[in-house]
């Protein structure tokens, strides 16, 4: 634990280090006005910052930047997200009272909102299949034996099966067969169908036709790996200083299983921000996650993050991630 006055000087060179890339000196920490405190009070306590791991010295002549250690203190002290701007908050509003259309798109476009108020890569990842839910179902004809089954997730996603018949089906017997789905496919999961998902309808044609849009509906879900949306990559290259972390990040970031997983690990931490080391991968030793999860009807469904160096502003990232997970949820749940 650090006393009130090197916590003190340690959020000023934080701060200040995130506003400009330079290596803060006890000068300057001294003339910041709350501190009242000398300069050589100050370079005392930098001193000790850095001999316990807080701030590093990265000339001889140079002033002092926080490592991982001084960055994780910063951002567990902080009490809530930084304020999100008016122009901020109007451009999500704005974002999401137009957002309609297919999910996939949405989400692309999510991403690119994210990004475009952090400065940093954005992530958006999709809701799983494992949790949604059958809003509506519609079985339309589109010839005597094909038919095609539309059917509405709570997750957002349209589904779409054409369903080719063996035998003519009449326009009453598709009629019927689509009120059968309605009926008895709302409300349940994706997972839990099956070809014994619904009982009979009586007419050996009308369950025919039931029971393979209950199949195709069903079919392979269980193994659909998360999509994964990227928006800012290109913002990497303002980032970081060396081009090949920048390549080293841009890697990682077009491996989808990969970001799924860090994302992931931070939420299962009960985390919101992981900093460097924290990752565990050497190739994000520069980087910073700050992630929050969504929810659709209360339920949890995905994850929205931005990526960008350790010296990221933490306080603006995490109140723009968490209020664009929020509105992202509310929107999906409002269909």
């Amino acid at each position: 634990m650090l006393d009130d006055r090197k916590a003190a000087i340690l959020r000023v060179v934080v701060e200040e280090y995130i506003e400009t890339a330079q290596p803060v000196g006890s000068s300057h920490v001294a003339a910041v006005p709350d501190l009242s405190v000398s300069s050589a009070t100050v370079r005392n306590e930098m001193a000790v910052l850095e001999r316990d791991g807080y701030l590093v010295q990265p000339h001889t002549s140079a002033g002092r930047i926080p490592t991982d250690k001084g960055y994780r203190f910063f951002v567990d002290s902080i009490v809530e997200p930084g304020p999100l701007g008016p122009a901020q908050r109007q451009q999500i509003k704005e974002f999401f009272a137009k957002a309609h259309g297919e999910l996939e798109q949405m989400l692309q476009d999510t991403s690119r909102l994210l990004s475009g108020l952090t400065d940093y890569a954005a992530v958006v990842v999709a809701p799983s299949h494992e949790v949604a839910t059958i809003r509506s179902a519609q079985l339309v004809g589109l010839a005597p034996r094909v038919a095609l089954l539309v059917a509405v997730l709570s997750n957002g996603v349209v589904e779409k099966r054409t369903i080719e018949l063996d035998r003519d089906t009449g326009d009453e017997r598709v009629a019927a067969a689509g009120a059968h789905l309605a009926a008895h496919l709302t409300g349940r999961s994706l997972l839990d169908l099956g070809a014994d998902a619904i009982s009979s309808e009586g007419d050996p044609l009308t369950d025919e036709l039931v029971t393979q849009a209950v199949v195709s509906l069903s079919g392979g879900h269980e193994d659909e790996p998360d999509q994964v949306f990227v928006g800012g990559a290109s913002r990497m290259a303002a980032a970081f200083d060396t081009v090949n972390t920048v390549r080293q990040v841009l890697t990682i970031l077009e491996q989808q299983y990969v970001v799924v997983t860090l994302l992931r690990d931070v939420i299962d931490r009960g985390a919101s921000v992981s900093i460097g080391a924290e990752h565990g991968l050497e190739s994000l030793a520069e980087c910073s996650i700050v992630v929050a999860p969504y929810t659709v009807e209360g339920e949890p469904a995905g994850t929205v993050g931005v990526l960008g160096p350790t010296r990221m502003n933490y306080p603006q990232a995490l109140a723009a991630v968490a209020v664009v997970g929020k509105r992202l949820g509310a929107h999906l749940t409002e269909g």
